[in-house]
């Protein structure tokens, strides 16, 4: 995982066992859960100085799924999300605080174009070996973001008063890597 030189791991999101997921209040009184299942990304791991390590993500906004064909036509249209003229949402780390235990990253998130920075509270889940003899490792962090500070303004107000769609973004991530190639 590490070379001698900058003993830096340079590790590969595993999309097939990685989670990109959001929730988002409806009509005041549920939330309505989603997720993006084509999800690329890097981390480049800094073993002996963790707040040197750095998180690259790129998420494919046409992989929105939240359980309704649509309601995610909805959302991939121009009112939301607008795959067409904005198909990635990205993610790069302006830097990282803390241990693998209990860590922040601050990055710079770019949805529908526009660019804000956040922060995710995270932790390292664990380290294994696949049955394969692959090493993983695997980390959660979640974040709260308003959507309206990216550009995604579309609402209806209730007759009972209110609106359709919350403000707040919940976003939770759960990933898994491997060892990016020739590291």
């Amino acid at each position: 995982m590490s070379n001698a030189t900058s003993n830096i791991g340079t590790w590969t999101l595993d999309a097939s066992h990685s989670e990109v997921e959001f929730g988002v209040r409806h009509m005041m009184i549920s939330t309505v859960k989603g997720s993006f299942s084509q999800v690329e990304g890097t981390i480049h791991l800094k073993e002996d100085d963790f707040g040197s390590s750095a998180v690259n993500v790129d998420i494919q906004v046409a992989s929105i799924s939240t359980g309704n064909a649509d309601r995610d036509g909805h959302l991939k249209s121009a009112d939301f999300l607008d795959v067409e003229s904005f198909p990635l949402i990205t993610f790069r780390s302006t830097s990282v605080e803390g241990e693998p235990g209990d860590f922040r990253v601050q990055g710079t998130l770019e949805i529908r174009g526009e660019s804000r920075a956040v922060v995710l509270q995270g932790r390292e889940l664990g380290r294994g070996t696949d049955p394969w003899g692959n090493p993983r490792v695997a980390f959660q962090a979640d974040t709260i973001i308003s959507r309206k500070d990216f550009g995604l303004t579309w609402n209806q107000a209730l007759e009972t008063g209110g609106v359709l769609v919350g403000d707040e973004v919940r976003i939770s991530l759960e990933v898994q890597a491997i060892p990016a190639s020739g590291d």
